[in-house]
């Protein structure tokens, strides 16, 4: 594992909010240089270090206390999805982007499952990976689109239940708690509308959204967007083509 030359001198940036601070995680050498030129020439990124498997990236990740973790599925000692699993809990701060070459829906739900921010395949172009560097050190989530069709389409496991529910009920696997607004903040994410589109739809002020989704999120005790698309899912809350 390597410590990238800016390591003890990026703290000061990434506490003023200037620069991304990057942890890569590849077990291939040529890959982790690769994203090291793929970032360099952008200014709102730095790559304080790089790690060879999942156990290294979460020893550099307490020690560096990195911003992103971009961190591969596939890796020796501890896999990519251990080791978010790890760093969603000892490192909290710290948002991890999970990058495959192996594009399995069943990757992708156990990444987010295990607390990553995010799922893209390792051909995407630098443009995008730095925007999705940005989108989840903002506490969002990005899944590739491909993926997350896939993902809501065939792999998602969804209960049992009527086509049309009875007016007055819910679906039996939606949790006891929520409100109303709630639950329609939680189906409208799940139908891929962002907080302005709820915002219109609900006929309510984004702040007011944001509120709704803080509470949400705590309730289904989940961390961002992806884990709350696939909790509806699961919960029978909206079924894939499907826009109750």
């Amino acid at each position: 594992m390597t410590e990238g030359a800016g390591g003890a001198g990026a703290a000061g940036a990434g506490a003023a909010g200037s620069v991304i601070r990057v942890l890569i995680a590849d077990d291939q050498l040529l890959v982790r240089r690769g994203l090291v030129l793929m970032l360099g020439p952008e200014p709102s990124v730095e790559v304080v270090g790089e790690a060879a498997d999942g156990a290294q990236a979460v020893e550099l990740a307490q020690r560096l206390r990195p911003d992103v973790t971009v961190m591969d599925i596939r890796m020796p000692v501890l896999d990519g999805i251990a080791a978010t699993e790890q760093l969603t809990r000892q490192v909290p701060d710290c948002r991890v982007l999970a990058l495959s070459t192996f594009d399995m829906d069943e990757h992708v739900v156990a990444a987010l499952r295990a607390g990553a921010c995010g799922f893209l395949p390792k051909d995407i172009s630098p443009e995008e990976l730095v925007t999705a560097l940005h989108v989840v050190h903002t506490g969002e989530a990005v899944v590739a689109p491909r993926l997350l069709t896939r993902l809501i389409s065939s792999y998602v496991t969804v209960p049992q239940r009527p086509a049309t529910p009875a007016a007055g009920t819910r679906p039996t696997g939606v949790p006891d708690g929520l409100t109303p607004r709630e639950r329609e903040v939680w189906r409208l994410i799940a139908a891929g509308l962002d907080n302005t589109g709820i915002a219109a739809e609900m006929f309510i002020s984004p702040s007011t959204v944001k509120n709704h989704i803080t509470a949400l999120f705590a309730k289904l005790q989940v961390r961002d967007r992806a884990q709350a698309v696939i909790a509806a899912y699961e919960a029978g809350l909206v079924r894939a083509g499907e826009r109750e």
